[in-house]
């Protein structure tokens, strides 16, 4: 199955923003694509690096919003299935960060809600964000069962497994990432290793394809207390033994398209069956803070 992932900068204007995707994911259905990703948070600056409440006007109703109208319309004139990120608004005080994932008819096959809220300079998302409600439960389309988490959901290996448990096909993590300029580029630069490493990993411990979709770009801080971040881009596509198969710059707007063989899974999990070998009677203790 041919799967489009689309890095792309982001600009102060939803309009633009929008109409830019509107027209990459013209591009990738011409080229074959069925399954489409964007990154996290699309539609918008990372609005996260301030603590505004202006910012929350950004945020829309689920699914009667204007934003869920505009990329129903788009997947389905594409007949593509459509990951999005949107900032959900619940009701006045309650919103989301929300993954909404649309068939290739326009109607919504599932959402996600990011279930792990960061909380550091230039990413205060608490400000903005209520946890997650909904669990970790892959989305059921027509091209296959998807475990869709959003970013900082990334960094955790529990989460990961309990989408694999419950029979993803992929796992799929819009996201927004990026370092301090402030930090030097060897820092930067282990930074970036460690994100793409943990989400390889997941990809072995669970015989299941990744893939991660970041924007790139510098974005400036409104608030002008901090240099900004520099989103570093590099949007991959790994398999289930961990290995890139495709992978954009870190430095530029990327159409991202690879053909990938969902049967290799299936072959992977035979030879190497952690599922079968896990010791679940032994790891009720996963569930506490701490075992000290």
């Amino acid at each position: 199955m041919k799967i489009a992932l689309i890095q792309q900068r982001a600009t102060s204007s939803p309009s633009d923003n929008q109409e830019r995707l509107r027209s990459k994911i013209k591009q990738a259905a011409e080229q074959g694509a069925r399954l489409v990703v964007l990154q996290e948070l699309h539609d918008t600056l990372y609005f996260c690096q301030t603590e505004d409440t202006h910012n929350f006007s950004f945020a829309q109703p689920i699914p009667n919003g204007d934003a869920c109208h505009f990329y129903a319309q788009v997947a389905r004139q594409n007949n593509i299935v459509l990951v999005t990120s949107l900032f959900e608004r619940v009701m006045a005080g309650l919103y989301h960060n929300t993954s909404v994932v649309f068939e290739s008819d326009g109607t919504i096959a599932g959402t996600y809600r990011k279930m792990h809220i960061p909380d550091d300079p230039g990413f205060y998302e608490k400000f903005y964000f209520t946890p997650g409600d909904l669990g970790f439960h892959p989305i059921k389309t027509s091209v296959g069962t998807l475990g869709v988490m959003v970013c900082w959901d990334q960094w955790y290996p529990e989460a990961a497994r309990l989408m694999s448990l419950a029979g993803a096909d992929l796992l799929i993590y819009p996201t927004a990432i990026g370092s301090d300029p402030r930090d030097d580029r060897d820092e930067q630069e282990r930074q970036r290793q460690a994100w793409i490493t943990v989400q390889r990993g997941h990809a072995v411990a669970n015989g299941i394809p990744v893939i991660a979709v970041n924007r790139v770009g510098h974005e400036e801080d409104p608030s002008h207390s901090s240099e900004g971040i520099n989103f570093w881009g590099s949007s991959f596509i790994c398999g289930p033994q961990g290995e890139i198969l495709a992978q954009a710059a870190c430095d530029s707007e990327e159409l991202l398209i690879f053909d990938l063989d969902l049967n290799h899974a299936e072959n992977v999990r035979r030879i190497w069956p952690f599922f079968r070998d896990r010791r679940i009677d032994f790891y009720e203790d996963i569930r506490k803070r701490s075992i000290q």
